[in-house]
């Protein structure tokens, strides 16, 4: 039943993103940054929930549970570049949120074409570079007596309790530069909702305020759900040990939160519902 649950949720995953990026590539007037940034959320989701749900469902269907060294170190990598650029998205998304509310006349002199690409591919940069040096701390490190993982992935903090290394140095960029880079784009969101906010209360209509709910309101869920389980795993667990309600979070936001995205982004969106229309229609068509 487990294996069946979750499998159900990685096909959803993947089908309710690819489904996205599909629509965002086939209808033009999608073509505008906040549906850019979008399709590359749902990219973004399905690589990441690809790095763990799989190798978690073989485990599952196995009794053989086991993953090579170079198989742990890699997933280890890309799990915290997608987790990390899922981050840097989050923030460029309440960006554009920001412009589009408070900045309405000149959001297409703002929102450039350059400028999104630029924030995306600088967010690649930056990310690449946060996973690769926690990836090469890593590797400096020894494991010796039990190496049994006490989670369904490669979860950094889980293996620096099993190695028998000093491991002060890779607690402290922990905290330190992967703290920045968690505050950095939570502060950034914060800082764009609370200008939506005071310019909404400036002056004050029903219109304006369910105009500002519906454009924010799904992604404000979003960042709720992925920043509060991240921190819980992260930041406020009582011991480095992934006890039970660290595995819970982690399935938040490593299994569930991908797969919500889709319905979260698309259930409210009349642009999303009417690309799907026209395509359902072409196919009929085509039948």
């Amino acid at each position: 039943m487990v294996f069946t649950l979750f499998l159900g949720v990685y096909l959803t995953t993947v089908l309710g993103n690819l489904l996205i990026i599909l629509l965002i590539r086939l209808d033009s007037r999608l073509h505008t940054p906040m549906y850019f940034f979008l399709s590359h959320l749902a990219f973004t989701d399905v690589s990441f929930s690809s790095v763990t749900i799989p190798k978690m469902l073989m485990d599952m269907h196995t009794e053989y549970k086991f993953i090579p060294y170079a198989g742990c170190i890699s997933q280890i990598y890309f799990f915290i570049l997608f987790g990390c650029f899922d981050n840097f998205l989050l923030a460029v998304m309440a960006y554009d949120r920001y412009v589009a509310i408070c900045q309405p006349l000149h959001y297409t002199t703002i929102m450039r074409e350059e400028l999104g690409i630029s924030l995306i591919a600088g967010s690649w940069v930056f990310c690449c570079i946060h996973a690769l040096l926690h990836t090469l701390l890593l590797v400096q490190l020894s494991f010796c007596a039990d190496n049994t993982i006490p989670h369904f992935f490669c979860d950094l903090t889980v293996l620096l309790k099993l190695s028998c290394s000093d491991i002060s140095l890779n607690e402290l960029v922990i905290f330190t530069e992967g703290g920045t880079l968690f505050i950095l784009p939570l502060s950034s969101i914060l800082a764009s909702y609370i200008h939506i906010g005071t310019t909404i209360l400036r002056v004050p209509s029903t219109k304006r305020l369910f105009k500002a709910f519906s454009t924010c309101g799904s992604h404000l869920f979003v960042v709720s759900l992925y920043y509060g389980t991240l921190a819980g795993v992260y930041f406020f667990s009582s011991s480095w040990d992934s006890n039970n309600k660290d595995m819970i979070a982690s399935v938040m936001y490593t299994v569930v939160t991908p797969m919500l995205n889709p319905f979260i982004y698309s259930l409210r969106n009349r642009d999303i519902k009417q690309a799907l229309e026209i395509v359902v229609n072409r196919a009929n068509l085509l039948k």
